[in-house]
């Protein structure tokens, strides 16, 4: 069954408001993502634009969404077990694929790493992100117990997600160092929770 015209229409207009906004925040940065910016150079009606997205907030939070969701299909393409018990092996890992996506994926380290918009650990998608990675650290190495286990992997996620914002802050990119710092981070925050149990 096709979906109305009126759906298509709205469906259509998303995706200019959404492109348009990405060619701003690629040109021009994050701070000059406004409604009314975006309406003028999509051509669309200002109220159209707010009809979907009241503020640049609710743009960005889309946007964001959007970035999270393929960093987690990138995420589970590439976390085969590694058959490794070795927690460092498995932060790496972790690490790398994380590293990988923001590297390649400019949108994303503009708008997911900037300052100005970082998710936050109640965003749903940050949320399933951080339920893949926990996942996969399952299926590599039996940790033990933990008190709001999916909440230490929030943590986790977060720290990884808050060194490279810092390294992106830094060196205008995000590179090895901030890799380096995210892993030895990371090791350490999941290293506590198991010398907390042993």
């Amino acid at each position: 069954m096709q979906n109305p015209p009126k759906q298509n229409r709205s469906k259509l207009r998303i995706q200019t408001i959404i492109e348009t906004a990405e060619k701003i925040l690629l040109e021009e940065g994050i701070d000059n993502i406004t409604i009314a910016y975006i309406s003028e150079l999509s051509g669309l009606k200002r109220t159209s634009t707010y009809k979907f997205f009241p503020t640049p907030k609710s743009l960005k939070s889309e946007m964001s969404n959007i970035y999270i969701s393929d960093c987690i299909k990138d995420f589970r393409s590439k976390s085969e077990n590694i058959k490794s018990d070795n927690l460092s092996v498995i932060v790496l890992r972790c690490v790398g694929i994380l590293f990988e996506y923001f590297h390649n994926n400019l949108k994303a380290q503009k708008l997911v790493l900037s300052n100005e918009f970082n998710p936050s650990l109640e965003n749903k998608k940050f949320n399933e992100l951080s339920l893949t990675i926990q996942s996969f650290v399952d299926m590599n190495i039996d940790l033990p117990e933990m008190f709001n286990k999916d909440g230490v992997y929030r943590v986790f996620t977060q720290i990884i997600i808050s060194i490279f914002s810092l390294n992106l802050k830094e060196n205008d990119r995000i590179d090895e160092v901030g890799k380096i710092e995210a892993h030895r981070a990371g090791h350490a925050y999941l290293l506590s929770w198991i010398n907390q149990k042993s």
